[in-house]
């Protein structure tokens, strides 16, 4: 396996003979259906966003007569001249990045070297970005892996225990880490002591804390410490580094697992548990939020849970109950959603090829090659970039969230949207890295006080995420400009609050200038901290905002963002007709 990042993008007196022995997955308890979720589907326009049950509200959209909803506008005179808008620039959005990608054009020169033979007609293909390569160059690897766990599991699923989870996460860490699975097993003994030592104390939740961003900060300064660097006679186990050394970087994610555990035990002390509760009729919320009896926070759940191989590398996030109430009482996932989930990945992976292999943006971006480009070519560099940091994050997690539905778990979806069909920049955040944005919420945002003291909150938390990517000033710069323009969206919603206005003409289109300012200020902010950084963007802004040329095309722009953010809210109008309420 390639040794690139993958992304840098929970009781010791327990009787394991019986507590941890649960039902063969065939067998249900007597008062639960044998049958999937009855869950309405989307129709029509609405398909084309990935399926979430519980955005599905009863006693919303039921026809057009309900309050929330309003007449369909897609075949209005003003509707139809949006189409004609659309029709002329989203060809205009692809034809300027695939123009600038020719070997013809005078600045391939600079950037050549970055790409690598394709398989797509004859095409070079961008395979630069390290973070995907990671990911693309070790698909074969990864599908024989998934294949490899799941023929196991159906083999041993008459014995459904916790120990074959354990034994097969074990496994996969040490394949993956070598002689540093130790480095992690180390770690995941100190925090499950802290977790059954302090319980239900106020000193739980300060020393998981404590103890978590310890290790955070530590992995990055000394890059996951090698066994010679402790102790010298140890340096011979630093040679058996496994197929991905770098364990550290993952660590990320397996730190949110980590304070997942030991958060849900703490609260577990302090909430009314029931054990008979029937899973087939919880939503995920209330499995996420729902505890267990003390005997089901045990070292083999607790490693199970951690280490589950599915979600282990890259996500999606899953709370420790939510992950215990599923493997105690399996869902019963549809094969017709597991397909059509399995389709989206494919051709999601498939959009993701042709991008690399005809618009070769990541090599331009990285090389600074935009000499002499105009602002419609410089903007599109950055846009295009974005989409490309989108589908590298949304393509893994899809994989391996469709491994975790094949196997009987159902973790959030972490991408609900596309990355251009986002106005509002809360909305943007509860649809990217959607598993993320819940376990914020559940471990820091209504801990701190919520929507209490929501600028401060939301100045905490961007901070946090910042830094939990990344400990560098791009990344922290990121997170307070983030927090900085989320300010205009709720001054705007103070004073022109929907219940009041949504029934005059105007409102709709006032708040498509809002979407508009909204979506320049939150590609300004990705762009700086994931794409091109401070000196990136200030070069973009000089172009667009420094020359006539650049505010043509910026006015022009701006008129089409307008038409788009009037598209996406008829979207999300036809989703809440159908009862969809997906509040992003």
């Amino acid at each position: 396996m390639s040794q690139d990042s993958i992304l840098p993008i929970h009781s010791p007196t327990n009787s394991l003979d019986n507590a941890q022995r649960y039902p063969p997955i065939p067998l249900m308890s007597p008062d639960r259906s044998d049958k999937p979720r009855d869950v309405p589907a989307a129709t029509g326009i609405a398909q084309l966003t990935v399926h979430i049950p519980s955005a599905f509200k009863e006693n919303v959209g039921k026809g057009q007569d309900n309050d929330r909803t309003s007449k369909p506008r897609w075949r209005t005179a003003e509707f139809y001249f949006y189409y004609v808008i659309f029709i002329l620039a989203v060809p205009v959005m692809a034809w300027i990045p695939i123009s600038l990608s020719q070997a013809s054009h005078p600045n391939y020169a600079y950037y050549s070297r970055r790409l690598s033979p394709g398989w797509f007609h004859g095409r070079m293909v961008d395979n630069s970005d390290a973070q995907y390569r990671s990911f693309r160059n070790n698909v074969p690897i990864l599908c024989k892996a998934a294949l490899g766990y799941l023929v196991i599991k159906y083999f041993t699923r008459r014995f459904r225990t916790i120990h074959a989870n354990v034994v097969l996460s074990l496994i996969m860490v040490v394949a993956l880490h070598g002689s540093s699975s130790v480095k992690i097993l180390l770690i995941m003994a100190a925090n499950y002591t802290i977790a059954t030592k302090t319980a239900g104390s106020k000193l739980g939740p300060l020393l998981t804390w404590a103890f978590n961003g310890a290790v955070l900060f530590a992995n990055e300064i000394y890059q996951g410490y090698s066994f010679g660097s402790i102790l010298p006679f140890l340096s011979f186990l630093d040679a058996y580094s496994g197929a991905y050394p770098a364990w550290h970087v993952m660590f990320n994610i397996t730190m949110l697992r980590l304070i997942s555990f030991n958060m849900d035990y703490h609260w577990s002390r302090h909430t009314t548990t029931n054990s008979d509760a029937d899973v087939s009729k919880m939503t995920d919320k209330e499995r996420t939020s729902t505890p267990h009896n003390a005997a089901d926070y045990s070292v083999l759940n607790y490693i199970a849970y951690v280490l589950y191989p599915s979600l282990y590398i890259a996500g999606p996030i899953m709370t420790f109950n939510d992950f215990m109430w599923q493997f105690k009482q399996p869902l019963l996932i549809e094969t017709r959603f597991k397909i059509m989930y399995a389709i989206r990945f494919i051709f999601c992976f498939l959009t993701m090829e042709y991008i690399l292999h005809y618009m070769y943006m990541v090599a331009i971006k990285d090389r600074k090659a935009w000499v002499g480009d105009s602002p419609a070519e410089v903007a599109m560099i950055g846009f295009w970039n974005l989409i490309i940091m989108w589908l590298k994050l949304l393509i893994p997690w899809r994989f391996f969230r469709l491994w975790a539905l094949l196997d009987g778990v159902d973790p959030p979806e972490n991408m609900v949207r596309c990355m251009a069909n986002n106005y509002s920049t809360f909305g943007f955040w509860r649809s990217w890295h959607r598993s993320y944005n819940l376990w914020i919420i559940r471990y820091i945002y209504i801990p701190m006080g919520g929507a209490k003291n929501v600028f401060v909150n939301t100045v905490l938390v961007f901070s946090f995420v910042a830094l939990w990517h990344d400990l560098t000033f791009r990344l922290l710069a990121w997170g307070w400009l983030v927090s900085l323009f989320v300010v205009p969206e709720i001054i705007a919603s103070i004073l022109l609050p929907p219940k009041k206005y949504s029934k005059y003409p105007w409102y709709r289109h006032v708040c498509a200038v809002g979407g508009v300012m909204n979506i320049l200020m939150m590609m300004a902010a990705n762009l700086v901290g994931f794409v091109v950084g401070t000196e990136g963007v200030a070069f973009f802004f000089s172009q667009l905002f420094g020359t006539m040329e650049g505010l043509r095309f910026m006015i022009l722009c701006s008129f089409c963002l307008f038409v788009g953010v009037q598209l996406m809210f008829e979207y999300r109008e036809e989703e809440l007709r159908q009862g969809i309420v997906r509040r992003c």
